[in-house]
This record gives C-alpha cells, structure tokens and sequence, in this order.
C-alpha cells in the first residue's frame, strides 16, 4: 500500500471516529481548522504552503503530508516545495532535516502518481 493511500485511508478512519464521539471542543476544533485554510484575505495555495513551512517547523510528520497533499491539489511545483522546504530548515534549523527527507519522500509519491 502506498503512503498516499495509507495516510488517507488512516486519517478518514480516525477522523471519523473522531468526530463520531460528538465532543464539541474538538468538534470546534476540526471546524477551526477547516475554516482557517479556507479563501479569505489569503488565498488557499498561500495558507497551504504556511501550513506546511509551519508543519515542518514543528516537526509533525502528519500534518506535513496532510499541506503536501492540499500543495499538489493547489498546483505547485517541484521547485515551489523545494523552496518551502528550503524556508522551513531556515527557520526551524537542522532538526527539521529528517522531515524534510520524509516530505520529499511523500512528494516524490505524489508526483509520480499524475
């Protein structure tokens, strides 16, 4: 199975059984997140990709294929992720480096899978 596919498969599973609990913090906090990287003043190819430098900053491995997923679907090159990434090691330093080495492992995914 693919990380693609697995990532997917996994983060429906357990958003359904998430949301299913009816916690209404959560609940809240799943809507938050939807609303926050919808169209606003900001486009959602610009909060997209400050999700990701921000992702990769904090070092959550999830949530950096969930913004390169949402990256492809907006369009964005190779050399747009390259130059994210390239932001994100500034920022976040040397230990982001084995995150970016998974980032461009699951980028490399989905651009072989157009």
């Amino acid at each position: 199975m693919s990380q693609l596919t697995e990532f997917n498969e996994y983060r429906a599973k357990m958003n359904d059984v998430i949301v299913g609990k009816h916690n209404k913090v959560i609940n809240r906090l799943y809507n938050l997140d939807t609303n926050t990287y919808a169209e606003g003043a900001l486009d959602v190819r610009t909060k997209e990709m400050l999700g990701l430098v921000a992702s990769m900053v904090l070092r959550c491995d999830d949530c950096i294929k969930y913004h390169l997923l949402k990256c492809h679907e907006q369009g964005l090159t190779t050399e747009q992720v390259y130059e994210i990434f390239a932001v994100a090691n500034i920022v976040g330093g040397t230990i982001v480096i084995p995150h970016t080495r998974r980032g461009a492992e699951f980028w490399e995914e989905l651009i072989d899978g157009e």
